[in-house]
Order: structure tokens, then sequence, then C-alpha cells
């Protein structure tokens, strides 16, 4: 049986990543997931495939299953607050079915 939740999704520059997943923590989230992300977006094109000249500079994707809408609100809430004027990054929230919800 699935129950529903939000996942939270950002794609920002990994430079952030350490302060993003603080926000997270402090949010209540239980955990998340951070893999390498590439694109084009308004501010050009970024690429996971090439070695970038400081690793800071490349892009991560990272994911959050919220236990609430609200919890998933305010963590992109939070992330585009203070972080969103000064770097690259886009947040959107997902609605999704999970399995084991006591996990979240």
């Amino acid at each position: 049986m699935t129950h529903k939740a939000t996942k939270v999704v950002i794609i920002t520059e990994k430079l952030i990543q350490e302060g993003v997943a603080r926000i997270v923590e402090q949010a209540g989230a239980s955990g998340y997931t951070v893999v390498a992300a590439a694109g084009k977006g308004s501010r050009g094109v970024r690429s996971s495939g090439r070695p970038a000249v400081v690793d800071a500079f490349s892009n991560v994707k990272i994911e959050v299953i919220a236990a609430s809408r609200e919890m998933a609100e305010r963590i992109a809430d939070e992330v585009a607050a203070r972080y969103f004027e000064n770097y690259s990054g886009i947040t959107y929230l997902e609605e999704v079915e999970i399995l084991r919800p006591h996990k979240f």
C-alpha cells in the first residue's frame, strides 16, 4: 500500500550543498539524496560529463521526501530565500507515493 508525500527537488551549485543540507535537517526531514546534475538554464550550460575547473562549481540535485506538504514548502522557501539571489538554482515540489511512511 502506498502513502502520499511531497518530494522537494533542489537543483543548485555544489558550493552550497552543505548549507542546503542544514536547512533540510533543521526542517526536520529524516534524510536526503544528492546526485550530480547537468543541464541548461538561464545561467547557461552546466555539464557533469567533464571535470569543472573547481569541483565546487559543478551542480547537484538534492531530493527530500518530506513528512508533510508544509515541511516541503518550508524547505523550498528557505533555500530560495537564503541562496537563490546569489547562486543558480531551482526548487520544485512533486506529489509522490511512498512505501513505508514511518521512514519519513
